[in-house]
């Protein structure tokens, strides 16, 4: 522990209690790493606060003694978000879980950050609305805001930034500040929240999220879809989305996917690259809507298609793709993920991942191709063994190679994982000289003594 660290763990625990601050290996390793091949960096001390108050005065305490901030919501970040790389005190809102309000007349909520997103989804349920962003993990809502993230129904409802109305932060300075009212426009000033909005918690804190609800359908139907190769299946997504059809889900798996699903599953689908697909709105848009896609894709050769309206049905089909990692890891007991998460222009799509393909095929490596593809956006679970360096080093160069692809496709090194320190790195080349400068001016102005998530967004 440094020396400035251990000079307020007395004050902290004095403001907190002891119940709520450790030093114990367990917990600051726990607060260490996210779910990714990165290696853990453990804060100094672990902070539970339970209010915007309780984290402004932690805040003040590290920044009088420049000790590094680090926030914490459920672990489950991809690019190194949560590791101390600095040391200094993980502040972990998860006790922040209270639902402070909602409104199904004005169709929003008011949540602390350490709700979770399943958390949210059982108390909207029973009221006829629900949240859209569905990243997969049971995430917190203030991880999900930090990190920008998105999920399966992103393509019709929108990301983490269409979906925030307004944010409560406790800045460098202390301060509780609203970033704007609950209006659903407002044309006053800067854009505060979306600023917060992926900001990884290098601005500041979020502790309190005022989010858009959006009506329960009145009908919905899924379907599965498989075809003799991923660029039939791509360019059936491409045709779709070139149609205007408004599909609620529109995923891509590989074989490898499939075939890693099916075994942890028992789903028995035809081990191909498959699209698995949702559909919203009245019973008659659910039925045409199903049928035009059903025509796109058996005109592009799809070899079977199978569609349910069963609740049931559909809850297994869309667990088991958000617990597409987890098959990926089983597919190698013991073997971490180096995970990559590029997007392009939807007519880019088709070509990135083709060229792809070859990468992975001369890489050796076994990674299941999966991707939120009516947004462009795609992921490769590519699986090492975490003690192998030069494994590593053969993942990390192939997902360098993609990233670089990606934005030379006037895409993005990252549609919704974020940057933390794994991709840092590719900024610049994405965002221009100039880009960076106006990001490092905003970062300066914000966090003067740079003790928020330092190491994070920016390389140097």
């Amino acid at each position: 522990m440094s020396s400035a660290v251990a000079s307020i763990a007395d004050e902290l625990r004095a403001l907190l209690g002891t119940d709520r601050v450790s030093d114990t290996s367990a917990n600051r390793d726990l607060h260490g790493h996210g779910e990714s091949y990165h290696p853990t960096a453990p804060p100094d001390l672990v902070v539970w606060p339970t209010s915007s108050e309780e984290v402004a005065a932690v805040i003040a305490i590290c920044v009088r003694e420049g000790v590094p901030i680090v926030p914490f919501g459920a672990g489950t970040s991809l690019e190194g978000q949560v590791c101390a790389l600095s040391g200094g005190v993980s502040v972990d809102l998860s006790r922040m879980n209270r639902i402070l309000r909602v409104s199904v007349e004005d169709m929003d909520v008011t949540v602390e950050a350490g709700v979770t997103r399943l958390q949210l989804e059982s108390v909207l349920r029973p009221q006829g609305v629900f949240f859209p962003v569905d990243p997969g993990a049971d995430a917190t809502i203030g991880g999900m805001v930090s990190t920008g993230a998105s999920g399966t129904t992103t393509v019709r409802y929108g990301a983490m930034r269409e979906n925030v109305v307004s944010l409560t932060v406790v800045t460098a300075a202390g301060e509780i500040v609203r970033t704007r009212s609950r209006a659903r426009k407002s044309s006053a000033g800067y854009d505060l929240t979306r600023l917060f909005v992926g900001a990884e918690g290098t601005l500041g804190i979020v502790t309190e999220a005022t989010l858009r609800l959006h009506p329960t359908p009145e009908a919905m139907s899924a379907a599965v879809c498989a075809f003799p190769g991923l660029s039939e299946a791509v360019a059936s997504v491409v045709q779709t989305m070139q149609m205007g059809i408004p599909v609620a889900r529109i995923e891509l798996l590989d074989a490898v996917q499939l075939d890693a699903i099916n075994r942890r599953y028992d789903l028995g689908y035809v081990a191909a690259p498959t699209l698995f697909l949702e559909f919203h709105g009245n019973k008659r848009e659910v039925e045409e809507q199903a049928a035009t896609v059903e025509e796109i894709a058996r005109e592009l050769g799809a070899l079977t298609w199978s569609s349910t309206s069963d609740a049931t049905e559909r809850h297994r089909l869309w667990e088991a793709r958000h617990h597409a990692h987890e098959a990926t890891l089983a597919l190698r007991p013991g073997a971490r993920t180096v995970v990559t998460d590029v997007c392009v222009p939807i007519s880019h799509l088709q070509q990135c991942i083709e060229e792809t393909e070859v990468d992975l095929v001369e890489s050796g490596l076994v990674a299941p191709l999966v991707g939120h593809v009516g947004d462009g956006n795609f992921h490769l679970a590519l699986l090492v063994d975490p003690a192998d360096a030069e494994e590593v080093g053969r993942a990390k160069n192939l997902a360098e190679k993609l990233a670089v692809r990606a934005i030379a496709l006037d895409g993005t090194c990252t549609g919704e994982h974020g940057v933390g320190y794994g991709k840092a790195k590719f900024l610049p080349l994405e965002h221009g000289e100039g880009g960076m400068r106006l990001m490092r001016a905003i970062k300066d102005a914000f966090d003067p003594n740079g003790i928020f998530n330092p190491g994070k967004i920016f390389a140097d």
